[in-house]
């Protein structure tokens, strides 16, 4: 738990620091591979240049040793003393010569001794003279009745010495290209997530006024195209709410402000001077009218807009067999027997989900029930493209007066009728209608009675 809990501390929290720690540890990793391969190499190559130099200088000794008799002969040549440097004469396994430099008991005449025992040529390294690496390498010669071996040493010291100096380089220059690398994926990565802050600001401040401004895809990346349609659906979803939200605030302010005008008014006239019994109990009644009217208003509006939160109108997916639900909402009025529906097919598809289907089509029959006189008549058929519902009652009909405020929320052509009635439904009906695409409308001649005609897209 510790461990993972200092890992989450050292991980950097942004992206471009965590792309650039990314970036950072392959590239040190790929150059530790590197690194060691290049070492590995180098240091063959070396042993390989200084076996070399061995067999070369195998090869000049040999010169001067004679094998044809019974007995190695070491021939004495010009230079004597340049060829007898670190170079050892073995006839059989006894030691001819040795470098004047060394005993007999010497660790590098040991060695000597070890490498002409195995009578073939081979090579071995080992640390002699403080600690400092020294290659020998034995070279056997093969004459008619001897066989001489020579074996010569060189000073690795030097070849180490350029090893370490190209090991110290190739750090200090995987140093450098770490560093380099981690820059310049700071500065790639920053300048590649620069449009997303862009878009992310731009985002912000357009959800925050409901913006009509958008991203598109035309002109950014692939990546970055699909960040911008998510974030236009986002920005889409934030301006509906937002409109849904001055919508019912609006709703709500408008309906509410005529009933609390009428307790203001109450309360004035009851407090102008004293009243008697009746009239207070006049007033009340007044005012518990006006009350239970706001309360009807505000839970009206407010399950429209808790509906609409959780299955948006616009958004309702499905289709929904229109006579099963007219059937259904017809069962649930006080007179259901007083409605006839005909339809001109078994089964007539409209374009919406079911319960927004029932919440356009409810308070057409609630009305039409409300005010007919015998009965209703509710006729569904088929047009191109769409399905229409056409609800007619006997009433008195729609005063002609006020036609124009049909629609308007909370106008109510007779608020002394009887019913509790906010004034709401045939608004809300027309605008989640307008809102997939269908309509709600009037019929202004047609007498007696009305008729009310609902406009839906087909299934």
């Amino acid at each position: 738990m510790n461990h993972r809990r200092v890992l989450r501390l050292l991980t950097p929290r942004t992206l471009r620091g965590r792309l650039s720690l990314v970036a950072l540890t392959t590239a040190a990793l790929l150059m530790a591979i590197l690194t060691v391969a290049f070492t590995a190499v180098m240091d063959r190559h070396l042993q390989h240049q200084a076996d070399g130099e061995l067999g070369a200088r195998a090869a000049a000794v040999a010169t001067t040793v004679d094998t044809s008799g019974a007995r190695v002969r070491v021939l004495d040549t010009v230079n004597d003393r340049l060829l007898d440097a670190n170079v050892w004469i073995y006839d059989g396994s006894r030691l001819l010569e040795r470098p004047p430099s060394t005993t007999a008991g010497s660790t590098l005449t040991r060695a000597a001794d070890r490498l002409t025992a195995r009578h073939a040529h081979a090579c071995a390294t080992f640390d002699a003279h403080g600690h400092r690496p020294v290659r020998l390498c034995a070279q056997p010669l093969s004459g008619r009745r001897t066989t001489a071996t020579v074996v010569t040493a060189l000073d690795l010291t030097p070849y180490r010495s350029s090893a370490d100096t190209l090991l110290l380089g190739s750090l200090i220059l995987d140093a450098v290209m770490l560093g380099c690398t981690y820059v310049l994926t700071r500065l790639a990565v920053g300048r590649a997530l620069r449009p997303v802050r862009t878009m992310t600001d731009q985002a912000t401040e357009w959800s925050a006024v409901g913006s009509d401004d958008r991203f598109g895809a035309d002109e950014h990346p692939a990546e970055l195209a699909r960040l911008g349609v998510s974030l236009d659906s986002l920005l889409d979803r934030i301006r509906t709410v937002l409109r849904h939200e001055q919508q019912l605030t609006g709703e709500l302010s408008h309906e509410l402000r005529t009933p609390l005008t009428r307790i203001i008014i109450e309360l004035d006239w009851w407090r102008a001077r004293p009243r008697s019994e009746a009239e207070t109990r006049a007033t009340h009644e007044v005012i518990a009218e006006a009350a239970q009217s706001m309360r009807t208003i505000c839970d009206t509006l407010l399950d429209d807009a808790r509906d609409n939160a959780l299955h948006p109108p616009s958004t309702a997916p499905g289709t929904t067999d229109v006579v099963p639900v007219l059937d259904r909402l017809i069962r649930h009025l006080d007179t259901p027997e007083r409605v006839k529906v005909t339809a001109e097919a078994p089964v007539l598809e409209a374009g919406v989900a079911p319960a927004l289907l029932e919440r356009i089509i409810g308070p057409l029959l609630a009305n039409a029930s409300r005010y007919a006189r015998s009965g209703v008549t509710v006729s569904a058929r088929r047009l191109p493209g769409a399905v229409r519902i056409d609800v007619v009652d006997d009433g008195p009909g729609v005063p002609e007066a006020f036609v124009g405020e049909l629609f308007q929320p909370g106008r109510r052509a007779d608020p002394s009728d009887g019913h509790d009635g906010a004034g709401l439904g045939l608004p809300l009906a027309r605008r989640l209608a307008r809102a997939v695409g269908g309509e709600v409308s009037h019929d202004p001649v047609h007498t007696p009675g009305a008729r009310f005609t609902v406009s839906l897209p087909a299934g």
